[in-house]
């Protein structure tokens, strides 16, 4: 079986337009996560899917493959079934290209979780910091069954309780590396519009719901950060500081 890490890598971003290109520590971030993901899947296997041939021309200099797509993909996984069209694969995992903290380990267990499971969508969580709000819209909160199934992610703070008593210790976040097949993804795109809930809670995982489909979620290592705004590079450049991945 041959998997694929697909990276989706959009310039035109609305929160934080050329993100992908933001230098950390020297390096633009899109190849933190590429690199990171070649050591989970071999350079060989990582590619970059994106509108913009900055971009392109970037991951291309270091060594990395890009995937030309349409600059009106609806979403990231929209732009991933765009790639999906012109890579042959049987997994394909998709890391987020603003989190150049992600683990390898944790995306050698994604392909695993989608190998014991190939009927489901496979994603992952961990528990958030002390130093995290749960209050931020920027985190995407996740509920799941005893069976880690997921029941609901929202960027409000879920879930909710009627007594003090009952409010849960900690809030699960989405960790975003995903696991899916060629056909999910084709279903995906299928749909041809952001469903209501997705569209509401800009959540796209959600849009698999609407499809009927199981959503297997796996607990990865903490300490996952992305950069959603520029307020969040410096404390993602003290993590890799931490992390020793600057040196």
């Amino acid at each position: 079986m041959r998997t694929v890490v697909l990276i989706p890598a959009r310039y035109a971003s609305s929160r934080y337009p050329g993100k992908p290109l933001v230098k950390l520590l020297g390096k633009p971030m899109i190849l933190w996560v590429a690199e990171l993901s070649a050591k989970a899947v071999g350079a060989d296997n990582v590619y970059i899917a994106t509108e913009d041939e900055r971009i392109a021309a970037v991951v291309r200099q270091a060594g990395y493959q890009a995937v030309m797509t349409s600059s009106s993909a609806l979403t990231g996984t929209d732009r991933l079934a765009e790639a999906a069209q012109q890579i042959a694969a049987d997994i394909y995992i998709n890391v987020q290209g603003d989190e150049p903290l992600v683990r390898p380990a944790d995306i050698l267990r994604a392909i695993e979780e989608k190998k014991a499971a190939p009927d489901s969508v496979i994603n992952g969580f961990c528990w958030l910091a002390a130093d995290e709000n749960p209050q931020s819209v920027n985190i995407p909160k996740v509920i799941t069954n005893e069976k880690n199934e997921l029941v609901y992610m929202s960027r409000n703070v879920i879930p909710g309780f009627k007594e003090e008593k009952h409010a849960p210790g900690n809030y699960k976040k989405q960790v975003c590396i995903y696991a899916f097949s060629r056909e999910e993804l084709l279903a995906f795109k299928a749909f041809g519009r952001k469903s209501a809930l997705e569209q509401s809670e800009d959540i796209e995982i959600l849009r698999f719901m609407e499809l009927g489909k199981k959503i297997r979620m796996y607990e990865t290592q903490p300490g996952s950060l992305a950069v959603d705004t520029p307020g969040d590079v410096a404390r993602v450049e003290a993590a890799l500081r931490r992390a020793g991945s600057g040196q």
